[in-house]
């Protein structure tokens, strides 16, 4: 019989220590599609006079340790609101990625400012291959009232023919045009969406059905029928009577047109988000599953 020192005994603890403790990933290509990236130091990287609300702290250096203690294949950095139009730890993010080329984000312009077009292109031009998508805010609670003009970058005129310029603009430089919206503004995105059928429109957060009537969920579902609209599964509530609204969306978008977001930023979190998508999505087959978790973004983000 094999007989171990204790120094040995003490590492093949520590071992399966740390194999315990390892998360649980999915086989595949997991993407993560949907993090918000904070800076800690905010003089460095201050919010902008228009925050819309305070930014929390999730600076890059430690989503690098999360995503190597997770083994993600990629992410995509959503630009969050409380830096407005100001990118610059955006950059910083993408000089200090995990590996070269391992994120892509999203940039945040005024979509009826004259001078988007020309902003965004110098963004992407400054940054070849790195900007994926415009994020577009909708946000009236209320949506009979009327848009904004001024202020944070949110609640604009979808019907602007500005706002279809820079929908336009996006469309020439390579990008998407990724959604943020409460459901009554469905009918709007789509009127828009339909002048642009080759545009990629991404609709966050399953488009909030929790926060809309039946009718206009309805009015979500029906952005399906257009042939570049995807779904992105992120940031949905824990409840219950999610199960059927995912069922839903799968059938309408289908395995190809769906991506998945919002995994968390700890290893504990990572495991819940695993374990809570393949819950809602035990219906699917693991080819549809492994589309939604990862193949599907390398596809529509050119990974």
């Amino acid at each position: 019989m094999n007989e171990f020192t204790r120094r040995e005994l003490v590492m093949m603890s520590a071992a399966g220590v740390a194999l315990a403790q390892k998360p649980t990933r999915p086989p595949g290509v997991v993407i993560e599609t949907h993090v918000h990236m904070f800076a800690d130091d905010q003089s460095r990287f201050p919010l902008h006079p228009n925050s819309p609300y305070k930014l929390g702290v999730q600076p890059v250096e430690k989503y690098v340790e999360f995503v190597r203690q997770v083994r993600l294949d990629h992410t995509i950095i959503v630009h969050p609101e409380p830096y407005q139009d100001d990118h610059r730890y955006l950059e910083y993010c993408f000089e200090h990625e995990p590996s070269r080329g391992y994120f892509k984000g999203t940039c945040l312009f005024d979509p009826i400012a004259p001078e988007t077009p020309g902003r965004m292109e110098a963004l992407v031009k400054k940054h070849p291959g790195r900007i994926v998508a415009l994020r577009v805010h909708e946000w009236r609670q209320d949506c009979k009232v009327p848009p904004t003009t001024t202020g944070p970058i949110c609640d604009r005129d979808m019907r602007s023919p500005a706002m279809l310029t820079t929908w336009r603009k996006a469309h020439s430089l390579g990008l998407a045009i990724q959604m943020h919206f409460l459901p009554c503004y469905a009918g709007q995105i789509y009127a828009l969406a339909s002048q642009l059928k080759e545009l990629p429109v991404v609709l966050d957060h399953l488009g909030r059905v929790w926060m809309g009537t039946p009718m206009d969920y309805e009015q979500v579902l029906r952005l399906a029928d257009l042939p570049r609209v995807f779904m992105k599964f992120s940031a949905v509530p824990s409840s219950s009577d999610m199960d059927p609204l995912v069922r839903r969306c799968f059938q309408a978008f289908g395995a190809d047109r769906m991506i998945w977001g919002s995994l968390g930023a700890t290893p504990e979190a990572f495991e819940r988000s695993v374990a809570r998508f393949e819950k809602l999505f035990a219906f699917a087959s693991e080819s549809d599953r492994a589309k939604i978790r990862g193949l599907n973004a390398v596809r529509l983000f050119n990974f």
